[in-house]
């Protein structure tokens, strides 16, 4: 058991860094990212979510980083998986701002998906929540190629990402690989990888967040089917890299 302080939010900081960015937030809105902190870090004391629990960085480097992805061109009514969400970034900030959106939250770790059940409920929002690793939803008839948008915010090489992500995707939907900083070089080492799992890139969307931190979303377009054999295990992605 850890002993987190759980310092006051600060909800003046959060609307007004928000609208720094462009994200008008409403009442209701803030309400439910203020909820969402205390819920984070109280189940942080419990179980270790994130190494982040300072209110003003949760802010940034959570909850407006994770509105990001609302930049990117997700139409109405959007299908949306999450995979691994951890402690429901950017999912879940991003399903506060659009409520129309439905999210499936894929995670290897059932105890983040127990804090994420908890959470929706306190939030009073709706979640999908699959236990599984990435490579294993992948090759799940029930979610193959199933979503209008897929999210990553892991530090897994973007080679990788695309492997296990794209897999999910419908044709004609988009993969947002979330990125800290430059992505030059990784683009270039995963054109294979998009290539062969059916994708192209569509465009790289950069930010500056207001703590200064560099934030690039790699917005990537499902053109044609996956072939069959992908997402492979993690090993043989390990041991035979897509670059």
């Amino acid at each position: 058991m850890r002993n987190i302080e759980v310092k006051e939010f600060d909800r003046a900081f959060l609307i007004e860094n928000a609208k720094s960015m462009g994200f008008e937030l409403s009442k209701s809105e803030t309400d439910k990212l203020e909820k969402y902190y205390y819920n984070l870090v109280n189940y942080n004391n419990k179980v270790n979510l994130t190494a982040i629990t300072e209110p003003h960085e949760v802010a940034v480097k959570h909850f407006i980083d994770s509105m990001l992805i609302a930049r990117a061109d997700i139409k109405k009514n959007a299908r949306l998986a999450d995979v691994g969400t951890g402690a429901g970034f950017p999912s879940v900030p991003f399903k506060i701002i659009r409520r129309d959106v439905d999210i499936t939250l894929i995670d290897s770790l059932n105890k983040r998906l127990v804090f994420l059940e908890q959470l929706l409920c306190e939030i009073e929002l709706e979640g999908e929540r699959i236990h599984a690793r990435a490579e294993e939803a992948g090759r799940q008839k029930k979610l193959r190629e199933s979503f209008d948008v897929v999210t990553a915010r892991a530090v897994a090489r973007l080679y990788e990402l695309c492997e296990l992500c794209i897999p999910l995707l419908k044709k004609g939907g988009i993969f947002i690989a979330m990125k800290s900083g430059e992505v030059d070089d990784e683009l270039k080492e995963a054109e294979r990888a998009v290539k062969e799992m059916g994708g192209k890139v569509k465009e790289v969307l950069r930010f500056t967040l207001p703590d200064d931190s560099s934030r690039s979303l790699v917005i990537i377009e499902k053109t044609s089917t996956t072939p069959d054999k992908y997402p492979r295990q993690s090993a043989k992605i390990s041991k035979n890299p897509l670059i």
